[in-house]
């Protein structure tokens, strides 16, 4: 049971949108952050009519945390089973065809999306080749929003950096580039 009264719905009630963050995205007229979505009063204060699995998930660091620890794990937390091993290898599984890769490597370059060289998992963006401190195998997902999550098997690391800047320029994809380097440059073998 989660400490988290709201967790697993979208929208904050009013007795907790004080932890919400309000939302910035760089004005494509001035290029300055600005307003996106203010917290209180904003959309995810509310639930929403039609809520949609691919946005707006409100979570806390714990609990996204967790959520990473647990995919680390395969599906175990805290002793427990959360979801079957199985469907955890399916999420972090790069499915994509080779001919699904030409156009998707079209679209966003041959690294992959966002330059990582990433391929895609069941919701979950997985890394296909080395190219730099990620090992092949790190899955997660970087929301439009500016929050991040990512796990590493082979290093046995999880990173949950969230912020909350829309990763519209190049000065917020550095951001997550660099909490990503600074985490693994950490890693003490």
């Amino acid at each position: 049971m989660s400490k988290y009264p709201n967790r697993g719905r979208q929208g904050m009630p009013g007795k907790v949108i004080h932890r919400l963050p309000t939302s910035y995205a760089h004005d494509p007229q001035t290029g300055k952050l600005a307003v996106y979505d203010e917290a209180a009063g904003g959309t995810w204060s509310r639930p929403q009519v039609f809520p949609s699995g691919g946005d707006g998930l409100v979570s806390t660091a714990d609990d996204y945390t967790a959520f990473q620890r647990m995919l680390l794990n395969k599906g175990a937390c805290d002793g427990g089973r959360i979801l079957p091993r199985a469907s955890v290898e399916l999420m972090t599984t790069d499915h994509l065809t080779p001919e699904r890769r030409l156009g998707k490597d079209a679209f966003f370059g041959s690294a992959g999306g966002a330059g990582f060289g990433t391929r895609d998992g069941f919701g979950m963006a997985v890394r296909a080749r080395r190219r730099d401190l990620p090992s092949v195998g790190r899955f997660g997902w970087d929301g439009g929003l500016g929050p991040s999550a990512y796990a590493d098997p082979a290093q046995g690391l999880t990173g949950v950096p969230l912020t909350q800047a829309a990763m519209d320029s190049p000065d917020c994809l550095h951001l997550a580039q660099d909490f990503r380097a600074t985490a693994y440059r950490s890693i003490d073998d």
